[in-house]
């Protein structure tokens, strides 16, 4: 398979096209809402982010001959990737990574940039004359008084009414900064990994990055490249590192072979491949973790793709330490009773899906806040309602979001009107 080839799936869609030939520019509509889409006798299936899932879906649910309205929030396409920092790359292939119906270009290279995707993401929605509303955000989804659809409370005031609906309002939604104890009084900065674009502000300064999943370990290796005097990554759980690709072979495609094998199998060989790849780091006060990889992955944590990150803390450039417990005046207390003084601390601590607002009420979320069911199956008390890229699997997000498209077009195809 070539690849460009599109993910698997996307033979339910109409033939692609190369994306070189498709036009550029934006692809958003004006934020008022037609009149149109509102009235209960015609029902769209309404799809709540304009981001890649969400993208995705309503394109499948276009080649099932659905009408599909997506609701933007934001004034474009792809806002969350248009916010995210300036060395940001895609760790899933190209060829794994585009959307169906749609290849991405190869000169984009085989790790997609942040750019790169936004324009993909931009040339999707043209390319698929997908009928996307921008500046409209929906604040609350209830069942249509009919019990046929549902309604939708959106900007000023609008009721809408729609058949299905997607939500795909993304996996990263809020930024979340723990409530470290007297973090409001520090006197340092404290800024979110959501607000860090590059390293030049940082530049000849100490910085301490909390968290040490992907994002905290390429922002870590960053700011040591873009010129920081100091660098310390706070580790809460000792992560397990992998290579992003071993003598071509990415990370990925293993993720997508070992995805439906036993856990302690993929564990064992796992650690087994760690040992052969990645350096102990114990020295430097990265020991290898005493729980399994695919059992972390299992409960939510992905390993930690290595762009840089094992030869940082092998030089001494990148230096691990104790997790976040407090601050106090100009100090930061670590765990183990360490107190630092860096002048900027950037909280690589995740983000909440913020669903609470939006579907809470319909008894669709578990008790962390992520929907009990998503992809092709509805949460048995909300048929109709589907939920897509609320997971984080080890075969990649995209790769997955794509296939979840055409499975959930499929299912609101055939579903009784």
């Amino acid at each position: 398979m070539s690849d460009t080839a599109p993910p698997d799936g996307s033979s339910a869609l109409p033939a692609d096209r190369a994306a070189d030939r498709a036009p550029d520019g934006a692809t958003d509509r004006p934020a008022a809402i037609p009149a149109s889409i509102d009235r209960t006798e015609d029902r769209p299936v309404y799809v709540i982010g304009g981001g890649p899932g969400g993208l995705a879906a309503a394109a499948a649910l276009r080649a099932q001959g659905v009408r599909v309205v997506v609701l933007e929030k934001a004034p474009k396409v792809g806002a969350s990737w248009r916010g995210h920092y300036d060395r940001l790359h895609l760790h899933t292939t190209r060829r794994w990574s585009a959307l169906p119906g749609l290849k991405m270009p190869r000169r984009f290279g085989r790790w997609v940039g942040r750019d790169d995707v936004v324009r993909y993401l931009e040339k999707y929605a043209e390319f698929h004359e997908l009928e996307v509303i921008t500046g409209v955000e929906v604040s609350r989804i209830d069942r249509a008084p009919d019990g046929a659809g549902w309604v939708l409370s959106a900007t000023g005031g609008r009721v809408l009414t729609g058949r299905a609906v997607v939500v795909a309002t993304g996996f990263n939604h809020t930024a979340r900064i723990p409530d470290w104890p007297g973090r409001e009084t520090w006197s340092g900065e404290l800024v979110h990994a959501a607000q860090y674009r590059n390293p030049a502000p940082y530049a000849g300064r100490s910085v301490l990055v909390a968290g040490i999943g992907n994002t905290g370990a390429e922002l870590a290796v960053d700011l040591v490249e873009g010129g920081a005097a100091e660098v310390r990554i706070a580790v809460r759980t000792v992560p397990h590192i992998v290579r992003r690709s071993t003598a071509g072979w990415p990370a990925q495609a293993t993720g997508i072979l070992v995805r439906r094998l036993p856990v302690w199998l993929v564990d064992r060989a796992g650690a087994l491949m760690a040992r052969a790849a990645v350096p102990d780091l114990a020295a430097q006060g990265l020991p290898r973790p005493d729980t399994g990889l695919y059992s972390r992955v299992k409960d939510g944590a992905i390993p930690v793709q290595d762009v840089g990150l094992i030869d940082a803390v092998k030089a001494g450039r990148v230096r691990p330490v104790a997790a976040i417990a407090s601050f106090e005046g100009a100090e930061v207390v670590l765990t183990d009773g360490t107190r630092l003084t860096p002048d900027a601390v950037i909280a690589a601590t995740g983000y909440r899906r913020a669903l609470e607002g939006l579907v809470g009420h319909l008894g669709v979320l578990d008790g962390r806040g992520r929907p009990v069911a998503y992809g092709a199956k509805a949460p048995k008390a909300a048929p109709g309602l589907y939920f897509t890229g609320f997971s984080n699997p080890i075969s990649g997000m995209f790769r997955e979001m794509a296939r979840d498209a055409v499975k959930i077009a499929h299912r609101i195809a055939r579903a009784p009107r």
